[in-house]
This record gives structure tokens, sequence and C-alpha cells, in this order.
């Protein structure tokens, strides 16, 4: 295809990795303690795909399916919830392990603590998770959505009580927008999972939440035979969730950690294009940024998970929209005797660069560089399913790949 994928070795130049104790083991386990106490809470299921492991020449292939998640299709909620008791614990003098679900929804605690208003800019997911928390919570969500976004994905966050709009900007500039809305409201909170030079708090606490996901798929990993990944295959926006998965598993496996492989959209391929750049500094993607992959057209790195990205990866993918529609699809309809899965257009990138790079002859020396064989066990996170169902059905049932 004329839109080829690209991909990068890591070498840019190591730093002191500061950043990755905020993706500890026991501060991971804290998360995860937080959201057992939900009584919405049920791990996610990781999926086993023998037939497809066969088919591509690897050992074995565990998809992480976070279509599951709290009933709201995709695994964002980790991060805005826990960030945000993580908030009302600090501000009341608490740890939040005092505030599991029971405690942080009564009325003792919203009397002590009040109402706050939290904001935030999304291109779905996380937005949506942050409304249903709010909701939950007792509190008030603000959420700008980028231009381009679908009359779907609004809906899905005004039913849960928020207020939200579609703004004439992309994505970045509605983080912008919100955060300058956030500091002139009265008790104005912006709940963002990016980082920025004097925002660091909260975007490493929303990483702690998703660390949840991964210390589900690391049990259920060994539960199933294997007692650790190989290789981790895992999408990136500002790389929060990547350099959430990335920092847990590297503590977790520290005298051998996977192999890392961050999938971005070409289009907003904004660590892509950092390594490439090889110095060590960020870059940015800015314009449009026309994808697909709305979760992941996002042009500004996270600082924090940067920092991590950069010291643990080994190659940085940037993947055209075909790439995550021919993921959605052999996830879709699977070769027979493996379960189907239901992935979304960001939520398929890692499994369609996968495959992509398992089945193309111009991949050859990087599957080997990579050591992708038939001795591999690869989890791939699928971060979402069909949030914008008719999007969804026209990718995989019509072919039509937008």
């Amino acid at each position: 295809m004329a839109d080829t994928m690209k991909w990068v070795m890591n070498h840019m130049p190591k730093t002191e990795d500061k950043n990755l104790p905020i993706m500890s083991v026991d501060e991971v386990r804290k998360a995860q303690a937080f959201h057992q106490s939900f009584p919405q809470y049920k791990e996610t299921p990781l999926t086993k795909l023998p037939k497809m492991a066969d088919y591509l020449g690897l050992g074995s292939i565990f998809v992480k399916d976070e279509s599951y998640r709290f009933g709201l299709n995709a695994f964002k909620v980790l991060g805005g919830s826990y960030s945000m008791a993580k908030y009302i614990a600090k501000e009341t003098g608490k740890d939040v392990s005092e505030l599991p679900y029971d405690v942080l929804t009564s009325d003792k605690l919203h009397d002590e603590f009040g109402t706050a208003t939290f904001f935030t800019a999304t291109d779905g997911n996380h937005g949506r998770g942050v409304a249903w928390a709010a909701n939950k919570l007792h509190q008030n969500a603000v959420v700008h959505m980028p231009k381009g976004t679908t009359q779907t994905r609004l809906e899905n966050i005004r039913k849960l009580g928020a207020k939200v709009d579609i703004l004439d900007l992309n994505y970045d500039d509605c983080v912008r927008q919100a955060a300058k809305e956030a500091a002139e409201t009265p008790r104005g909170v912006i709940v963002q999972d990016t980082a920025w030079d004097g925002y660091e708090e909260i975007p490493s606490w929303i990483m702690q939440g998703y660390g949840t996901m991964a210390m589900e798929a690391a049990r259920q990993l060994k539960a199933q035979g294997v007692e650790r990944p190989t290789h981790i295959f895992v999408q990136a926006g500002v790389g929060s969730l990547a350099g959430a998965v990335v920092g847990f598993f590297s503590n977790l496996y520290k005298d051998n950690p996977p192999v890392f492989v961050v999938v971005e959209a070409k289009a907003a391929a904004c660590l892509y294009k950092g390594a490439v750049a090889g110095d060590g500094r960020p870059r940015i993607v800015d314009g449009d940024m026309q994808t697909i992959m709305a979760g992941l057209a996002c042009g500004e790195p996270n600082t924090i998970s940067w920092d991590i990205l950069k010291n643990h990866v080994k190659m940085f993918v940037a993947a055209p929209d075909w790439v995550a529609a021919q993921g959605m699809r052999m996830l879709g309809a699977p070769i027979k005797g493996d379960p189907a899965i239901t992935s979304g257009e960001s939520g398929a990138a890692p499994f369609g660069a996968l495959s992509v790079l398992m089945t193309s002859d111009d991949c050859a020396d990087v599957r080997k560089e990579l050591g992708l064989d038939e001795k591999a066990n690869v989890l791939v996170f699928s971060t979402e399913g069909d949030t914008d169902p008719q999007r969804y059905k026209n990718i995989v049932w019509k072919g039509l790949d937008k």
C-alpha cells in the first residue's frame, strides 16, 4: 500500500529514569485496590488467540480486552476515577486507601469535601470516564471535544450528566481551553491524561490508575501458564497509557523486561517523531491530525511518559489508518477456533501493527531484531470496543476504512 507503516528503533540517550517509580508495583497495587472497591469492578478478559499465533508464526498472542471495563467499552475510566479519588483524598487530608467506593460516594464525605468541577478535553473515552466518575462521586464535569468528533461519542458523555461540547479546535488546543477554564473557575480542577511543565501530579495519578489494567494482565498471564510476556505492543496518543504499561512491566520484571513496541497513529506520531530525531527531546505534531484512530489523535507528548518511554521502549511505530482497520477485521473475524474480539479503531492499532510486522516481506529484518518468532509470547492491549458503533460497522462490515 502507498501509505506505508513506519518504524524506528530507539537509540535515544538514557536519562536517570526519575519517573519510573511512579509506576512501581506498590503504587499500582494501591490503584487496583481502589478499583476493586467499586461494585462495577470485574477483571476484563485476557483472550488467548492460539490459531492466530500459529498463523503469524508466534508462540502465543494474548489480547487484553478493555471493551468490558465498567460497562463503558474502554479502559480510560481507570485513570479518571483514580485521579479524582487521589485529588479528593489530598484535599481532605486522607490517603486514597481510606476512600474506597462506598466512602467516596457517601453523603458524609460529600459534606466534608463539597463539590468541585472537573474539566477535561477528550477524543471520547477519557471524557466518558471522567464524566462517569464525576457522576458516581457527586461532582461536576465539563468536557471539551475536538473538531471531527462524532455525535455518538458526545452523546455518550452527555448521558452521564456532564456539560460537553465539540469545539472548532484540535485535541491539544482543547486541552489548553479546558486548563484555562479550570483555572478561572472556583474549585475548578483540570483532569487531563497528559502532563506538561507545572502539571504533573494528576497525570501521574491517571497513569497509576491505568496500571490496574496492566497488573490484571500480568496475573492473568501467569494463570494461563505464561510467567512473563516476551513482547508487549501498546498504543499511544500522548503516551500516558504507554508510559503506564511500559513503566509497570519494567518495574515488575526489572531483571528481564519484555520488548516494548509503541504504536501511534501516523497522522499524530509525536513519539515516533521524537525517536527519529534521536536526541531525547520531545517533538510535537500539530494541525488537524485526521485519522480514524480518534483516541490517538494527540500531537503533544506527556512529559512524564516520554521520560519512561525513551528509557525502555525498543521500537516506535507510526501506523496508517489501514493498519488499525486490518487489526479490527482480524480480531473481529479471527481464524476458526479463536474467539472474536470487538476492538475499535484505537484499540486495534497494536494488533494491526503486529500483524503487518509478521506478514510483510519488508519486515523480515525487524522481526529478527525484535525476536518475534515461534518462541515469542506477545501481549497486546485492545483499549476500546466499538465506542462509535456506526464507524465500527463502516470499517469492519463495509470496508470503508474511515
